[in-house]
């Protein structure tokens, strides 16, 4: 924690803590990090559930708290036995768990001093914080949910406060702003409105049903993307949904991986899985047959539907599911292929989003302490990811220590339209898989020699893309993935007839659009165009039937005027359809 925000942040939730547990006598603290824009703290308190409405009484006061400007001070625990000891007999449990764990690494209580040097409150932590409580200058709870200790379903189950803090209270205003249009933006929010997706408790939590809207914008985003695959050399595969138990064995996912997997009933004596992973049936597919070092690089490309367990406690719209499709593809090539190979991968990485109007900051993750293949495997492969970042002008950060077991990786994260982080595209380096597969191919020497193997997604998967696209647009989405991208309206059923005309000659474009033939006024139907999000709408009424015409209205620039319907084309041909 190194950042005057993250500080600010970490000493606000212990204000939190210490006024809910002036609130609420009975109140036990658990834990209280800061996360992104924020912090939470976690608080068993019997008897009482806590919800948005009481925010106001522990704003008030956190407040008094901060007016008191108590001092801060650390105080090392001499003896943490007898500390853990005290924490028991006041029913702190939590902290007592805490100080057991970490008893060994210099433990510290921060407190909060009063004028006269008495110690107001006190909490586990190692710091740091600010010198006084005066120094918060503005914060705000956000909201309260349920937790579990440790994330665990059988553990207690705890009431989990968030809330943010900021420097001052311009950028508290800017970021409540910030928040309040994200909430305009939620996907699950906007699905209903625009009937999108939707999730039914008789299939299951966590498995999405994709309608007509969203399963247009769905296939048009697969067909770009097949097409720019199959014109960057890479080969489109289909892989089964299950597999035997024993090939999950070979890739490890059993020994790593199975608390997240599906297991099936035995086929014929035989335990199968769901697949949580596409990459061991691309292997099968490039071990069904022998290679020359003429082939490689050889890239495997799939959109893959696999399956994981989440707990229900975390599945979120479509970001966190159960059952999601991935772009997976997967290269084979030779360590001097390697930078190219990432190279070309940031190429397709950046039509895509540019594609999208997205724009994204890069991180390289390092090799763990815990890893597989010696030193010089890791600096080839660092190496590599780095010359290639840097051969595409791209800055980048380091996440030192942060990469696979197997492997060095590069992270993607995307920003949307308000400046929202999501997770974007992976490039990963994989040791293990080479190795556990056995995979070979034939040197120019006739030698068998190890192929380098990437992973490699660019949207990840193709839910969680889907709500950044959702998110990004406001559900306003660019015309070539609009399932409607041009309403019809007759002002009155004389109309229809020539409406009827322009609906088949547009029809003959590839254009998709629709008539409102419904008897309602002329301004309910351009309303009702305008809440669908329609791109744009042709208004026919006598003048404009008269004159051969149309009236053309776009969502957002309104009206355009009347031309003719060749005019109209040739407005929109740069339109992708």
């Amino acid at each position: 924690m190194n950042s005057d925000l993250e500080i600010i942040r970490h000493t606000t939730a212990h204000i939190l803590a210490n006024a809910v547990q002036n609130l609420y006598p009975q109140a036990k603290i658990a834990i209280g990090p800061i996360i992104n824009d924020g912090f939470y703290y976690d608080f068993f308190i019997p008897e009482v559930n806590l919800s948005p409405q009481d925010f106001e009484k522990i704003e008030a006061e956190m407040k008094k708290i901060i007016e008191k400007r108590y001092k801060i001070i650390a105080k090392e625990i001499s003896d943490p036995d007898k500390q853990i000891k005290d924490f028991l007999v006041s029913g702190e449990k939590f902290k007592a768990e805490l100080l057991e764990k970490y008893k060994d690494q210099n433990p510290t209580l921060f407190a909060f001093i009063d004028e006269n040097g008495k110690e107001i409150w006190s909490d586990l932590c190692k710091g740091p914080h600010l010198r006084n409580t005066g120094e918060v200058k503005a914060f705000k709870l956000l909201s309260v949910s349920g937790a579990y200790w440790h994330g665990d379903e059988k553990a207690e189950s705890l009431q989990r406060i968030y809330g943010t803090a900021w420097k001052n209270k311009t950028e508290l205003a800017e970021y409540l702003q910030k928040l309040e249009e994200a909430e305009k933006r939620d996907h699950r929010k906007l699905s209903k409105q625009h009937e999108l997706f939707s999730i039914h408790e008789e299939a299951g939590p966590g498995l999405i049903h994709w309608h007509p809207k969203l399963a247009f914008l769905r296939n048009r985003v697969e067909n770009f993307w097949k097409d720019l695959h199959e014109d960057n050399g890479y080969q489109l595969v289909y892989s089964p949904h299950i597999a035997r138990a024993k090939l999950w064995d070979i890739s490890g996912h059993s020994q790593f991986y199975s608390e997240n997997m599906f297991k099936l009933a035995p086929i014929d004596e035989q335990e199968y899985v769901l697949k949580p992973m596409n990459c061991p049936f691309h292997i099968l597919i490039f071990n069904s047959t022998l290679h020359s070092y003429r082939e490689l690089p050889i890239r495997i490309a799939e959109m893959g539907t696999v399956y994981r367990f989440e707990r229900s406690g975390v599945l979120h719209g479509l970001p966190r599911v159960r059952g999601f499709t991935q772009d997976d593809a997967h290269v084979f090539c030779t360590e001097t292929q390697l930078v190219s190979e990432v190279c070309s991968i940031i190429d397709l990485i950046n039509i895509i989003y540019s594609k999208f109007d997205l724009t994204y900051s890069v991180e390289l993750s390092t090799r763990p302490e815990e890893r597989i293949g010696d030193n010089s495997i890791w600096d080839m492969a660092e190496t590599a990811l780095k010359a290639a970042l840097e051969n595409k002008n791209i800055a980048y950060e380091i996440n030192e220590g942060d990469g696979a077991f197997y492997g060095p990786k590069i992270d993607f994260k995307l920003k949307d339209a308000i400046g929202r982080q999501w997770q974007g595209a992976t490039i990963q380096v994989d040791f293990n898989l080479p190795e556990r597969f056995d995979l070979t191919y034939r040197d120019s020497d006739g030698s068998e020699k190890r192929p380098v193997m990437l992973h490699r997604a660019i949207f990840g998967s193709l839910e969680r893309f889907t709500a950044l696209l959702i998110e990004h647009y406001a559900a306003a989405f660019p015309f070539w993935l609009c399932e409607t991208q041009i309403m019809i309206l007759p002002i009155a059923d004389r109309h229809n007839e020539y409406c009827e005309k322009l609906y088949t000659e547009l029809k003959s474009k590839k254009i998709k659009c629709k008539i409102d033939s419904r008897g309602e006024k002329i301004n309910a139907k351009i309303r009702d165009a305008q809440i669908s999000q329609t791109p744009y709408m042709l208004i026919v009424g006598d003048k404009e039937m008269g004159e051969n015409k149309i009236a053309v209205r776009e969502r957002r620039k309104g009206d355009l005027g009347t031309m003719t319907l060749d005019e109209f084309l040739v407005e929109i041909k740069e339109q992708d359809l």
